[in-house]
């Protein structure tokens, strides 16, 4: 009797244990459990003025409380609209990385509305040696002559986008790209810069951090800039000074500080 009483006691204990850790389970799931919706990203890696269709697009899921703002569910929404920004592995398609719709494909889909696209030719030294690539900023350096026919340096734009290197909007950032053309988002007036300072002297290439927006307005760079040397005047002991002696008519006179010598001209020795 007392054995079937101890063993209906140690059924009960293993059967409220079981329900507690069910219980405990579930709670913890609940707890955990996260509201996930459908956004669609991309399979690869898709470079600005790409046409889109359903073949470079998946479904993922997302968190419901943290889904992009301008997101895309439907593919069909999605069909023959351009990239006007680089999409890596993964990333949500954004209406803030589209082209308006009905844009064409290509680099007239990435060019920001009211800017315009314009090339300049580069070697390996005006290009920054290949590491001016897509979506960098940079400053652009005439060196020209003036009116006067006098050499001089100037930063003549600032901050200005590199669209595409040679015929490639994509960017690449794992190595230089060396090509013989670049392309500038730019301003109309500033086109206007460019396309004057071009004319009239050789172009450079200044590579800019991503981050930094300051404006340095400088006057440029004349040759006088490069040769302005500061006048070291000599100690009084280095001084010579050199002059006809008043004693003797055949001898000059050399001081050297505070100390003075005679020589005669006749025997080219000092005394």
């Amino acid at each position: 009797m007392k054995n079937t009483r101890a063993l209906l006691m140690i059924l009960v204990s293993l059967l409220l244990g079981l329900a507690a850790v069910v219980f405990a389970s579930q709670w913890i799931n609940d707890q955990t459990r996260i509201s996930t919706a459908t956004v669609l990203v991309a399979i690869r890696d898709i470079n600005a003025g790409t046409r889109l269709n359903e073949d470079m697009l998946k479904k993922a899921a997302w968190p419901s409380s943290n889904t992009p703002t301008g997101s895309f569910q439907d593919t069909a929404l999605l069909q023959n609209r351009v990239l006007k920004a680089h999409l890596v592995t993964g990333e949500p398609v954004l209406e803030s990385k589209l082209a308006p719709v009905g844009t064409s494909g290509g680099l007239s889909g990435v060019i920001a509305e009211g800017k315009r696209a314009i090339t300049v030719r580069v070697n390996d030294v005006i290009g920054v040696a290949g590491f001016a690539l897509p979506g960098n900023l940079v400053d652009i350096l005439v060196n020209a002559q003036d009116e006067n026919r006098k050499p001089f340096s100037k930063i003549v734009l600032e901050q200005i986008l590199v669209l595409a290197v040679a015929q490639d909007v994509g960017r690449d950032d794992t190595k230089p790209k060396v090509v013989t053309a670049v392309t500038l988002e730019v301003l109309p007036e500033e086109a206007e810069t460019l396309d004057l300072a071009r004319s009239i002297g050789t172009l450079s290439l200044a590579l800019r951090n991503q981050v930094d927006s300051d404006h340095n307005d400088t006057k440029g760079r004349r040759i006088a800039d490069l040769l302005k040397q500061p006048i070291v005047s000599a100690e009084p002991s280095e001084q010579k000074i050199v002059r006809r002696s008043t004693k003797n008519p055949q001898s000059v006179a050399i001081i050297r500080g505070l100390h003075q010598t005679e020589m005669k001209l006749t025997e080219g020795k000092e005394r």
